[in-house]
Protein backbone atom coordinates (compact mmCIF):
# COMPACT_ATOMS: atom_id res chain seq x y z
CA UNK A 1 0.00 0.00 0.00
CA UNK A 2 3.03 2.40 -0.64
CA UNK A 3 1.48 5.83 -0.51
CA UNK A 4 -2.04 5.00 0.07
CA UNK A 5 -2.91 7.52 2.07
CA UNK A 6 -0.22 10.38 0.36
CA UNK A 7 -0.92 14.01 1.75
CA UNK A 8 -3.85 13.23 3.54
CA UNK A 9 -3.84 14.40 7.04
CA UNK A 10 -4.88 11.82 9.97
CA UNK A 11 -6.12 12.30 13.93
CA UNK A 12 -4.99 9.75 15.86
CA UNK A 13 -6.18 9.52 19.50
CA UNK A 14 -4.90 7.71 22.08
CA UNK A 15 -1.28 7.75 19.64
CA UNK A 16 1.14 7.79 22.09
CA UNK A 17 1.56 3.43 22.95
CA UNK A 18 -0.11 0.26 21.72
CA UNK A 19 -2.15 0.48 18.50
CA UNK A 20 -2.39 4.12 18.24
CA UNK A 21 1.17 4.66 17.97
CA UNK A 22 1.55 1.73 15.62
CA UNK A 23 -1.59 3.13 13.37
CA UNK A 24 0.24 6.79 13.56
CA UNK A 25 3.77 4.95 12.65
CA UNK A 26 1.83 3.30 10.05
CA UNK A 27 -0.04 6.17 8.07
CA UNK A 28 3.43 8.60 7.93
CA UNK A 29 4.73 5.72 5.89
CA UNK A 30 2.15 5.95 3.92
CA UNK A 31 2.40 9.63 2.96
CA UNK A 32 -0.12 11.00 5.76
CA UNK A 33 1.07 14.10 8.15
CA UNK A 34 -0.10 12.79 11.51
CA UNK A 35 -2.06 14.97 14.78
CA UNK A 36 -1.67 12.70 17.63
CA UNK A 37 -3.90 13.11 20.68
CA UNK A 38 -2.91 11.53 23.50
CA UNK A 39 -3.66 12.21 27.73
CA UNK A 40 -0.10 11.10 28.40
CA UNK A 41 2.15 13.84 27.05
CA UNK A 42 5.28 11.40 26.99
CA UNK A 43 3.72 9.46 25.04
CA UNK A 44 2.70 11.33 22.62
CA UNK A 45 5.52 13.56 21.90
CA UNK A 46 7.92 10.30 21.99
CA UNK A 47 5.61 9.29 18.86
CA UNK A 48 5.83 12.24 17.54
CA UNK A 49 9.82 12.43 17.89
CA UNK A 50 9.37 8.53 16.48
CA UNK A 51 7.71 9.59 12.96
CA UNK A 52 10.28 12.76 12.26
CA UNK A 53 12.92 10.72 12.77
CA UNK A 54 11.32 8.54 9.82
CA UNK A 55 11.19 11.64 7.71
CA UNK A 56 7.19 12.21 8.52
CA UNK A 57 5.49 15.23 9.81
CA UNK A 58 3.40 15.03 12.58
CA UNK A 59 2.33 17.30 15.49
CA UNK A 60 1.42 16.45 19.17
CA UNK A 61 -2.00 17.69 21.30
CA UNK A 62 -2.49 17.47 24.67
CA UNK A 63 -6.36 16.10 24.86
CA UNK A 64 -8.84 13.90 27.39
CA UNK A 65 -11.62 12.39 24.61
CA UNK A 66 -14.49 12.00 27.46
CA UNK A 67 -14.55 16.34 27.57
CA UNK A 68 -16.07 18.08 25.23
CA UNK A 69 -14.15 21.44 25.23
CA UNK A 70 -10.98 19.34 24.76
CA UNK A 71 -12.36 17.37 21.91
CA UNK A 72 -13.27 20.39 20.20
CA UNK A 73 -9.95 21.86 20.78
CA UNK A 74 -8.39 19.02 19.62
CA UNK A 75 -10.15 19.06 16.17
CA UNK A 76 -9.29 22.35 15.73
CA UNK A 77 -5.48 22.29 17.03
CA UNK A 78 -5.92 19.76 13.80
CA UNK A 79 -7.53 22.10 11.24
CA UNK A 80 -5.18 24.91 12.67
CA UNK A 81 -1.75 23.26 12.02
CA UNK A 82 -2.75 20.81 9.03
CA UNK A 83 -5.46 22.88 7.41
CA UNK A 84 -8.36 19.49 7.35
CA UNK A 85 -8.83 16.37 8.25
CA UNK A 86 -8.97 13.54 6.29
CA UNK A 87 -8.47 10.92 8.53
CA UNK A 88 -9.71 10.54 11.97
CA UNK A 89 -8.90 6.79 14.22
CA UNK A 90 -10.44 7.18 17.14
CA UNK A 91 -8.74 4.86 19.21
CA UNK A 92 -8.28 6.31 22.56
CA UNK A 93 -9.94 3.77 25.52
CA UNK A 94 -8.98 2.03 28.91
CA UNK A 95 -9.72 -1.77 30.06
CA UNK A 96 -11.44 -0.69 33.33
CA UNK A 97 -10.34 -2.96 36.60
CA UNK A 98 -11.72 -6.52 36.07
CA UNK A 99 -15.09 -7.12 38.28
CA UNK A 100 -18.31 -9.21 37.30
CA UNK A 101 -21.46 -6.87 36.71
CA UNK A 102 -22.17 -7.16 40.46
CA UNK A 103 -19.04 -6.09 41.52
CA UNK A 104 -18.04 -3.57 39.21
CA UNK A 105 -17.98 -0.23 40.95
CA UNK A 106 -19.57 2.66 39.21
CA UNK A 107 -17.21 4.63 39.24
CA UNK A 108 -15.46 2.03 36.57
CA UNK A 109 -18.36 1.68 34.80
CA UNK A 110 -18.58 5.81 34.27
CA UNK A 111 -15.40 6.05 33.38
CA UNK A 112 -14.86 3.00 31.11
CA UNK A 113 -17.81 4.65 29.03
CA UNK A 114 -17.02 8.17 28.93
CA UNK A 115 -13.45 7.44 27.46
CA UNK A 116 -14.47 4.67 25.00
CA UNK A 117 -17.81 5.07 24.27
CA UNK A 118 -18.88 8.95 24.87
CA UNK A 119 -15.33 9.77 23.73
CA UNK A 120 -15.70 8.42 20.08
CA UNK A 121 -19.42 9.86 20.02
CA UNK A 122 -17.57 13.13 20.62
CA UNK A 123 -14.38 12.92 18.36
CA UNK A 124 -17.14 12.25 15.44
CA UNK A 125 -19.61 14.99 16.78
CA UNK A 126 -16.45 17.30 16.28
CA UNK A 127 -15.05 15.71 13.56
CA UNK A 128 -18.13 15.14 10.67
CA UNK A 129 -18.45 18.91 10.60
CA UNK A 130 -14.78 19.48 9.44
CA UNK A 131 -15.25 17.16 7.18
CA UNK A 132 -18.56 17.78 5.30
CA UNK A 133 -16.79 21.30 5.47
CA UNK A 134 -13.62 19.65 3.34
CA UNK A 135 -16.23 17.91 1.09
CA UNK A 136 -15.33 14.44 2.87
CA UNK A 137 -13.32 11.83 4.97
CA UNK A 138 -12.91 8.49 6.42
CA UNK A 139 -13.48 7.74 10.52
CA UNK A 140 -11.98 4.62 12.01
CA UNK A 141 -12.87 4.07 15.41
CA UNK A 142 -11.16 1.08 17.30
CA UNK A 143 -13.99 -1.23 19.46
CA UNK A 144 -12.93 -4.98 20.11
CA UNK A 145 -13.83 -8.56 19.49
CA UNK A 146 -15.37 -7.50 23.05
CA UNK A 147 -17.63 -5.35 21.17
CA UNK A 148 -18.94 -8.94 19.18
CA UNK A 149 -19.08 -11.21 21.63
CA UNK A 150 -18.99 -11.05 25.94
CA UNK A 151 -15.77 -11.56 28.11
CA UNK A 152 -16.29 -12.47 31.76
CA UNK A 153 -15.17 -9.49 34.34
CA UNK A 154 -15.36 -6.59 32.10
CA UNK A 155 -18.61 -5.78 32.10
CA UNK A 156 -18.05 -1.42 31.10
CA UNK A 157 -15.60 -2.60 28.58
CA UNK A 158 -17.75 -4.86 26.81
CA UNK A 159 -20.60 -2.59 26.55
CA UNK A 160 -18.49 0.24 25.88
CA UNK A 161 -16.96 -1.67 22.43
CA UNK A 162 -20.71 -2.96 21.52
CA UNK A 163 -21.49 0.24 22.04
CA UNK A 164 -18.90 1.55 19.33
CA UNK A 165 -19.86 -0.98 16.95
CA UNK A 166 -23.28 0.62 16.98
CA UNK A 167 -22.11 4.39 17.03
CA UNK A 168 -20.01 3.84 13.77
CA UNK A 169 -22.74 1.66 12.14
CA UNK A 170 -25.46 4.80 12.91
CA UNK A 171 -23.01 7.67 11.87
CA UNK A 172 -22.01 5.46 8.72
CA UNK A 173 -25.62 5.36 7.56
CA UNK A 174 -26.28 8.71 8.40
CA UNK A 175 -23.15 10.30 6.49
CA UNK A 176 -23.15 7.61 3.26
CA UNK A 177 -24.13 10.20 0.59
CA UNK A 178 -22.01 12.52 1.90
CA UNK A 179 -18.34 11.05 0.73
CA UNK A 180 -17.41 10.13 4.62
CA UNK A 181 -16.90 6.72 5.73
CA UNK A 182 -17.21 5.57 8.82
CA UNK A 183 -15.76 1.61 10.01
CA UNK A 184 -13.89 0.38 12.79
CA UNK A 185 -11.59 -2.23 13.82
CA UNK A 186 -12.40 -5.18 16.16
CA UNK A 187 -8.88 -6.17 17.47
CA UNK A 188 -8.50 -9.74 19.31
CA UNK A 189 -6.12 -9.62 21.75
CA UNK A 190 -3.13 -7.52 20.97
CA UNK A 191 0.27 -7.26 22.81
CA UNK A 192 -0.13 -3.43 24.26
CA UNK A 193 0.72 -2.05 27.47
CA UNK A 194 -3.45 -2.63 27.57
CA UNK A 195 -3.54 -6.15 27.74
CA UNK A 196 0.06 -6.41 29.52
CA UNK A 197 -2.05 -4.59 32.39
CA UNK A 198 -4.81 -6.95 32.23
CA UNK A 199 -2.97 -9.81 32.86
CA UNK A 200 -0.81 -8.19 35.61
CA UNK A 201 -4.10 -7.24 37.17
CA UNK A 202 -6.30 -10.20 36.91
CA UNK A 203 -7.05 -13.60 36.32
CA UNK A 204 -6.40 -13.63 32.86
CA UNK A 205 -2.97 -14.68 32.09
CA UNK A 206 -0.89 -14.75 28.90
CA UNK A 207 -1.19 -18.24 28.19
CA UNK A 208 -5.18 -18.16 28.72
CA UNK A 209 -5.22 -15.10 26.22
CA UNK A 210 -2.93 -17.00 23.88
CA UNK A 211 -5.07 -20.17 24.06
CA UNK A 212 -8.23 -17.98 22.79
CA UNK A 213 -6.39 -17.22 19.38
CA UNK A 214 -7.03 -19.97 17.25
CA UNK A 215 -3.86 -18.63 15.39
CA UNK A 216 -1.95 -19.70 18.18
CA UNK A 217 -0.39 -16.29 19.88
CA UNK A 218 -1.61 -12.44 20.20
CA UNK A 219 -1.63 -10.06 18.12
CA UNK A 220 0.55 -7.26 17.20
CA UNK A 221 -0.25 -4.00 17.47
CA UNK A 222 0.95 -3.11 13.76
CA UNK A 223 -0.63 -5.85 11.97
CA UNK A 224 -4.48 -3.57 13.46
CA UNK A 225 -2.46 -1.00 11.66
CA UNK A 226 -2.31 -2.33 8.37
CA UNK A 227 -5.99 -2.77 8.69
CA UNK A 228 -7.02 0.81 9.74
CA UNK A 229 -4.92 2.01 6.85
CA UNK A 230 -6.67 0.31 4.60
CA UNK A 231 -10.05 1.21 5.97
CA UNK A 232 -8.59 5.03 5.77
CA UNK A 233 -7.51 4.54 2.40
CA UNK A 234 -8.87 4.44 -1.27
CA UNK A 235 -8.96 1.19 -1.32
CA UNK A 236 -11.67 0.62 0.61
CA UNK A 237 -13.67 3.15 -1.13
CA UNK A 238 -16.98 0.83 -1.38
CA UNK A 239 -16.52 -0.09 2.79
CA UNK A 240 -18.71 1.70 5.46
CA UNK A 241 -20.55 0.99 8.77
CA UNK A 242 -18.42 -2.18 8.77
CA UNK A 243 -16.55 -3.79 11.86
CA UNK A 244 -13.08 -5.42 11.03
CA UNK A 245 -12.66 -8.21 12.89
CA UNK A 246 -8.68 -8.64 13.27
CA UNK A 247 -8.43 -11.20 16.03
CA UNK A 248 -6.19 -14.26 14.72
CA UNK A 249 -9.47 -16.08 14.52
CA UNK A 250 -11.39 -15.43 18.21
CA UNK A 251 -14.99 -15.00 16.98
CA UNK A 252 -14.81 -17.62 14.21
CA UNK A 253 -14.41 -20.27 16.92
Amino acid sequence: MAGSVQGKIALVTGGGSGIGRATALALAREGAKIMIADYVPEGGDRTVKMIKEKGGDASFVHADVSVTKQVEMMVNKTVETFGRIDIAFNNAGIEGKVADTMLCSEEVFDRTIAINLKGVWLCMKYEIPQMLKQGGGSIVNTASIAGLCGFVGLPAYVGSKHGVVGLTRTAALEFATKNIRVNCVCPGVIHTPMVERLMDGSSYGQGDLEAGEPIGRMGKPEEIAEGVVWLSSDASSFVTGHPLVIDGGWVAR
